[in-house]
């Protein structure tokens, strides 16, 4: 396999399995954290039971994880509240990622079942949305299993906070604030 130097991951690969600016589980501070501190987070809108966060390491840009605030490993212990609301989060996301980013399509999906399903973050339930363009699996990731990813995280933030924003029912406090849906 050849190699690509991607300076930025260095801070994945060395961190301690935790995050330096929360104590616990990182998606329990990001949903429930201080709001000036989200655009630094990623994240990019928030419900009542649950929010958005931009992916750190996106498979493409735009990916994004609708996050229930409920802290748990095992998808079947939320209740039907949190279920609607992360399902119409879900909706809504798509709707936002259609409006502020115009993909052909995307992947969805949760990794349950713990460290075994392959995600990282295995005692959170989260569900990735990936949004995919026609032909965006390209030589690169068939020839020399590498992905390019062709935005900045801060300029897909933008992207998509202003798209939330124009939702209805959005609250929007500020550049620099997860936009708050009434679902």
């Amino acid at each position: 396999m050849d190699q690509v130097f991607a300076p930025w991951r260095i801070e994945w690969v060395e961190r301690d399995g935790g995050n330096d600016d929360v104590d616990g589980c990182v998606f329990c501070a990001y949903g429930s954290g201080d709001a000036e501190l989200d655009r630094e987070r990623r994240v990019v809108a928030r419900s009542e039971y649950a929010f958005v966060l931009l992916n750190n390491y996106p498979y493409n840009p735009g990916h994004v994880m609708v996050i229930p605030h409920d802290h748990t490993g095992d998808y079947r212990d939320l209740d039907d509240a949190v279920l609607l609301d992360h399902a119409r989060l879900k909706q809504r996301t798509l709707d936002a990622l259609d409006e502020g980013l115009g993909p052909d399509g995307y992947n969805a999906g949760c990794n349950l079942g713990g460290a075994a399903a392959g995600g990282s973050i295995d005692d959170h339930v989260h569900t990735h949305v990936v949004p995919r363009w026609a032909g965006d699996t390209d030589f690169m990731a068939v020839v020399s299993d590498t992905t390019v990813i062709v935005e900045a995280i801060a300029d897909t933030y933008d992207r998509l906070h202003d798209a939330f924003g124009a939702q209805p029912g959005a609250e929007v406090a500020g550049e620099d604030r997860a936009v708050v849906l009434d679902l």
